[in-house]
């Protein structure tokens, strides 16, 4: 919520506002809280005007986060799971695994680390070595971000979120492991925006309709497809300051082990589609060009760690 003020001839009109998205749309509730105000006065005006609009926003039942499809439609996304063929990996394929992953979710972002640096990082024998910048230390907390998925027995849940960003920023961001209450914006190489994150005060309510949605639908949904919506609604609401990017990719992967299906690894090289994935599903709320954008960069990612020549059988799951 805020305070709106509007002059009019030489008194001044004051109003509180609440901003929520309905659907597709963002709308509106403002509460008129008097004129020519006194300090103490519009203090206590706007507390009785937020109680008022909680009130009448909870009668209003709105979802920043509407994702009803009809069973055709999930049917049709669902095939898309079996497109893929499910490995599950050996230790050294995990380690070959964590080692890429760590390269590219951050380089994606700007990292200089290269992937021979991160394997020195990442080796135990070395890790007495005290990294010399953020980017190092980075690499090292996500790949602590990602043992920690690899090994959790929890569902999804804000505690999981906030300690994924927790992990890999502790060393590196003042508010690791902190939800924002900025607005954030998204902008392209010629600083044009081309995403804006919920608005913080919605910023609660789309978490925890996030949160609530995987609940009910985790059934419905076959995992690379749930996955892929989790990580999809995870960027477009983008609930921190910096780090979005890499905290979605490991929710990507947080879900994936959930189900007893392999990671997947998102390739530097292929950024710029990715990018795009994201703008379609931000725009149209369209999810077939990330479902067969993950369908490549999986294939492309059991290529890379694989350490065996000979076909495996598919892992029913």
């Amino acid at each position: 919520m805020y305070l709106e003020k509007r002059k009019q001839g030489n008194s001044i009109k004051y109003y509180l506002v609440y901003s929520y998205r309905d659907s597709n749309n963002v709308k509106k509730i403002r509460k008129y809280l008097g004129q020519d105000l006194k300090q103490n006065d519009l203090e206590k005006a706007k507390k009785e005007a937020k109680q008022h609009i909680l009130e009448l926003s909870e009668k209003l039942n709105t979802k920043v986060f509407l994702f009803s499809l009809t069973k055709k439609q999930v049917e049709s996304l669902n095939r898309y799971n079996d497109k893929i063929q499910i490995y599950h990996l050996d230790q050294k394929e995990w380690q070959r695994f964590k080692e890429d992953f760590v390269y590219n979710t951050n380089a994606i972002e700007g990292s200089t680390v290269q992937l021979h640096e991160v394997k020195d990082l990442l080796n135990e024998k070395l890790n007495e070595k005290k990294p010399a910048n953020f980017d190092e230390l980075e690499t090292r907390g996500v790949a602590q971000a990602f043992d920690y998925i690899r090994n959790a027995n929890e569902e999804l849940s804000l505690q999981v979120i906030k300690k994924l960003h927790e992990f890999c920023f502790k060393e590196t961001k003042q508010f690791a492991g902190k939800f924002r209450n900025v607005n954030v914006v998204i902008r392209n190489s010629r600083g044009e925006v081309i995403h804006a994150g919920v608005e913080k005060f919605n910023l609660m309510f789309a978490l925890n309709d996030l949160v609530v949605w995987y609940k009910k639908n985790k059934s419905r949904f076959r995992p690379l497809v749930l996955a892929a919506i989790i990580h999809n609604q995870f960027e477009y609401i983008h609930p921190f300051q910096d780090g979005n990017g890499r905290v979605g990719r490991l929710l990507l992967n947080f879900i994936l082990l959930e189900h007893n299906y392999p990671p997947i690894s998102i390739s530097l090289e292929d950024r710029q589609e990715y990018y795009q994935t994201l703008q379609q599903y931000s725009n149209s709320g369209n999810l077939k060009p990330t479902m067969q954008f993950l369908i490549k960069q999986y294939k492309k990612t059991l290529k890379k760690v694989s350490t065996k020549k000979t076909n495996r059988k598919n892992v029913v799951t």
